[in-house]
């Protein structure tokens, strides 16, 4: 039995908890992840530990040790760009095909208000999960990366 823990800017993790959780991530979303900084960014948006429209952070359980990792953050817009962004989910490598990644996207799925987005590369297995959920694909997301 998958048991979640709910983390936002009314329930905030301890400096631990929320070490924890950035680790995890970092070691869990392999090739797909982000640096470590980046995955911080996030958390912190998430809980408003800064100025931002907030989100939250699911933390899932899988006998009693954590077993997939979510990370939403809210975009302050509607309708034209969906009200949040899921930035990351990370399932424990060894605990992968059990179903916890699924259940833990329906359960961020219930706790995002409003609509929800997401990046994948084309190669993600994770793809075909979103897709069972309900993901489409709209758009072909195209980047200008500013040179410093």
């Amino acid at each position: 039995m998958i048991k979640t823990k709910l983390f936002n800017e009314n329930q905030k993790p301890s400096k631990e908890e929320k070490e924890e959780l950035i680790n995890f991530l970092h070691q869990h979303l392999e090739q797909f992840g982000d640096a470590w900084n980046d995955i911080e960014k996030a958390v912190n948006y998430s809980l408003k530990e800064y100025p931002s429209f907030g989100g939250f952070v699911l933390q899932g359980f899988w006998e009693g040790s954590t077993a997939c990792v979510v990370v939403v953050n809210r975009t302050g817009m509607e309708g034209y760009i969906p009200e949040n962004i899921l930035v990351y989910i990370a399932t424990d490598r060894a605990l992968r095909g059990k179903g916890i990644g699924k259940h833990m996207m329906q359960e961020a799925m219930k706790v995002a208000e409003g609509n929800v987005a997401l990046h994948v590369e084309p190669d993600n297995p994770a793809r075909h999960l979103y897709e069972k959920i309900g993901f489409t694909s709209k758009y072909l997301e195209m980047r200008y990366l500013k040179k410093d």
